[in-house]
C-alpha cells in the first residue's frame, strides 16, 4: 500500500498535532519494517516550508521523504481553495492513499483520501484560532469530511462531534488514539514533586484565566507550591502573563515557555500534579503523558479529557475556579489520594500504545481504499 502523508505539522515545535504526526509516522515505519501489515506499506512523508526544514531522523529512515520549499500558507491556500496541486503531481508518483494531517482534504487524482480531525473547537470558537484556520476550516471542513473516504479522530468524543456537527456517518470514522510515550514512571518512593504543572499552548481554549483565578483564591488562604505554565505563549496570552507580574501571583506562578520533548518527562516527574482545565480537547496529550509518569491529574469534565483519564483523576467544571481550587487542594493535602491517582494513571496509560495506533491507522487506510473503490463503482 502506497501512502502519502502530510508531515508538515511535525516540522515546528512538536506539540499536539505535530507530535501525533511524527509519532504516528515513526510507528508506521516500524510496523512496515517488522512486516506487521499484509499490504507492504510504502510510506512517503511530505515536508514543505519556507523556514522549517525537515530533520533527518533514524526512526523515519524507512520512509521516502519529499521536502519542498513552498511556504505553508501558500500551499495551504492552493490546496484548500484551488484543490491543486495533487499529491501525485508533487511527488511524481502514484499512491493508494493520501493522508492529510489536518481536517481539510489533500488533493489527489486517484488515491483514497483520509483526513485527521483532532478536534472541532474552531467551529464553536473561531476567535480562539489562527487567522488561516478561521478563513478556511469553518467554511470547508463539513464538505471535505463528507467527501473523505475515511475520517480519523483521536477519541470517541471527537468521533461523536464529527457525526453530530459534520454529518459524517459512523461507518466512515476511525478512532486512532495516540500512544503513551516510552517513559518510565517515577518511583513512588522517590523525591516528592515541588510544583503544580500546566502544560500546553497558552491559548484561550486552555482556560488559563480560570486556572489563575483558582490559584489566586488558594494563595489567599494557604501556602502554595509554585505553579508552572509550560508552553508556547500565543498573542492571546499577554493578559495572563501580565497577571504574573502583579501580586498575589507575582513570584508564585511562572511561565517557562515551550518545553522540548526531550525535557518533558523530567518536567512531569518534578510535579505534584498536572492541572488541565481546558474548555475542550479532542484528546489531551499532556494528561496521558502525566499519567505515564505517575503524576495525579485534575482535568476539566469536558471534551475527551474524561475519556482519556478513564476515572483515574479528578474532574472539575472549567467555568468554576472554586472547583479547580478545591481539587488542587485535595491532591496537595491528601497524600493517599494522590498516590492512588498516580498508580491508577500509570495502569491506564499502558493501554495507549503507538503500535496499536499504527495498526488502527493501517486498518483505516484499508477501509479508505475499499470505500474509494465502492464509490467509483456506484458513481
Amino acid at each position: 500500500m502506497r501512502v502519502f502523508m502530510d508531515y508538515r505539522p511535525a516540522l515546528r515545535e512538536p506539540s499536539g498535532a505535530g507530535e501525533y504526526t511524527h509519532q504516528l509516522a515513526r510507528a508506521l515505519v516500524a510496523a512496515a519494517a517488522a512486516g506487521e501489515n499484509g499490504d507492504h506499506l510504502r510510506l512517503t512523508l511530505f515536508s514543505s516550508s519556507w523556514k522549517d526544514r525537515f530533520v533527518e531522523r533514524p526512526e523515519l529512515a524507512g520512509a521516502t521523504i519529499i521536502d519542498r520549499r513552498v511556504p505553508v500558507k501558500v500551499l495551504n491556500f492552493a490546496w484548500h481553495r484551488l484543490e491543486w496541486p495533487a499529491a501525485e503531481t508533487l511527488a511524481r508518483a502514484q499512491f493508494d492513499v493520501t493522508h492529510s494531517s489536518h481536517p481539510l482534504l489533500l488533493p489527489a487524482r486517484d488515491a483514497a483520501q483520509v483526513v485527521t480531525i483532532h478536534d472541532l473547537n474552531f467551529l464553536a470558537h473561531p476567535e480562539r484560532t489562527r487567522a488561516e484556520i478561521r478563513r478556511d476550516y469553518p467554511a470547508l471542513v463539513r464538505s471535505h469530511a463528507q467527501r473523505a473516504d475515511r475520517v480519523v479522530v483521536p477519541s470517541s468524543f471527537t468521533a461523536g462531534e464529527v457525526q453530530r456537527l459534520l454529518e459524517v456517518p459512523p461507518d466512515r470514522i476511525s478512532v486512532c488514539a495516540p500512544g503513551a510515550p516510552a517513559w518510565e514512571p517515577r518511583s513512588p518512593d522517590g523525591p516528592v514533586g515541588t510544583y503544580v504543572l500546566f502544560l500546553g499552548t497558552l491559548e484561550p481554549r486552555k482556560n488559563i484565566d480560570a486556572l489563575l483565578d483558582a490559584y489566586e483564591q488558594l494563595s489567599l488562604r494557604r501556602h502554595l507550591p509554585p505553579l508552572l505554565l509550560a508552553g508556547r505563549a500565543t498573542d492571546a496570552a499577554r493578559g495572563w502573563l501580565d497577571r504574573l507580574e502583579r501580586p498575589p501571583l507575582q513570584g508564585l506562578v511562572r511561565h517557562t515557555g515551550y518545553v522540548e520533548p526531550s525535557r518533558r518527562r523530567d518536567l512531569y516527574a518534578g510535579a505534584l500534579l498536572l492541572v488541565q482545565p481546558s474548555f475542550e480537547e479532542g484528546f489531551g496529550l499532556p494528561v496521558l503523558e502525566a499519567m505515564t509518569v505517575g503524576v495525579p491529574v485534575v482535568a476539566a469534565n469536558r471534551g475527551a479529557l474524561p475519556e482519556v483519564l478513564g476515572g483515574t483523576g479528578l474532574l472539575v467544571e472549567p467555568n468554576a475556579p472554586q472547583q479547580i481550587a478545591d481539587a488542587i487542594e485535595r491532591v496537595l493535602d491528601d497524600h493517599r489520594l494522590a498516590a492512588e491517582m498516580a498508580a491508577r494513571g500509570i495502569e491506564r496509560a499502558r493501554s495507549f500504545t503507538w503500535t496499536g495506533a499504527a495498526h488502527h491507522m493501517l486498518e483505516a487506510y484499508r477501509r479508505a481504499v475499499l470505500s474509494r473503490g465502492s464509490r467509483h463503482e456506484t458513481a
